[in-house]
């Protein structure tokens, strides 16, 4: 992998991993159309991932120290028998939800290897349909009633919704970030706080699957490039950290419909090269 296709692939992810457009069927459409899938792809994929996440530790800083911090009172409360459920704060109220929302993940575990080859196959098919998925749950997420619940109200119906529609966004062509903000505004949160609690929930979510990516990477024979994972890692960092801007443009208008379009738009085309591709017989690519 050349340092320019790095780059570029960084950017995508930087771009995509903060819209709700879903940043792996980006990828995974780069990826497919220069020829660069296989495990080697997937590694790289994965480190793009960890430099999007310094993005968002840097984005949410206070409030991801607050939650640390009020982390290491609730484990105190937990020891000392103070722990209870009732009366909670904010900050310990959204590390409850985020831990039962993580939790219902693991339903999905077993279908990880699945998903992983769906990414890495040579058909773009499902991920044509994965991107009219997101674009329907964007349009009808833009259509719901507005709510106010703020972190102080989310309650563990909300985070298990929160939960599953994260689960189901393991596919390529699935937004993660739709996903989950969609599944707030469905429970009633305010626009504000569904971004916030979708971002801070993908950063351990995120970093566990990355962390097992690079673990499978290292034992196999996959082709590592350090110089193109460092560079993708930078870049990946740097783009998404201007392009949470637009998250905060996306708080305060309503613009989910754009985004909805986009991925309706995206889904038909990917799934007509698809079928273009099942009648040549082989991959279209653009590699040299």
């Amino acid at each position: 992998m050349s340092i320019i296709n790095a780059i570029f692939q960084a950017i995508i992810q930087g771009l995509t991993e903060f819209l709700p457009v879903s940043s792996s069927g980006h990828l995974s459409l780069y990826q497919h159309f220069t020829g660069n899938s296989g495990e080697g792809a997937l590694f790289f994929s994965a480190i793009l991932h960890l430099g999007t996440l310094v993005a968002v530790f840097v984005a949410f800083r206070h409030t991801i120290w607050a939650m640390i911090k009020e982390l290491g009172v609730m484990i105190k409360d937990i020891f000392s028998g103070k722990f209870t459920v009732k009366g909670m704060n904010p900050e310990r109220r959204m590390i409850v939800m985020m831990v039962i929302s993580c939790f219902c993940l693991l339903p999905f575990l077993p279908f990880k290897g699945w998903f992983e080859g769906i990414a890495e196959d040579s058909s773009i098919f499902a991920e044509g349909l994965c991107f009219l998925y997101t674009a329907a749950i964007l349009y009808m997420s833009d259509r719901c009633t507005k709510g106010n619940k703020t972190a102080a109200n989310i309650n563990g119906k909300d985070a298990v919704t929160v939960g599953l529609f994260q689960g189901v966004a393991l596919l390529p062509g699935v937004s993660r970030s739709g996903s989950t903000i969609s599944a707030g505004l469905f429970s009633g949160m305010s626009r504000e706080t569904a971004v916030k609690y979708s971002f801070i929930l993908g950063i351990p979510v995120i970093l566990l699957s990355c962390l097992l990516e690079l673990k499978d990477a290292l034992t196999s024979e996959a082709d590592i490039q350090v110089g193109s994972c460092l560079v993708g890692f930078v870049v990946a960092a740097i783009v998404g950290l201007c392009a949470i801007k637009l998250v905060n443009w996306l708080v305060k208008t309503d613009k989910f419909k754009v985004f909805a379009y986009y991925t309706l738009v995206l889904g038909v085309l990917v799934l007509i090269v698809a079928f273009i591709e099942m009648c040549m017989g082989h991959p279209i690519t653009f590699a040299k």
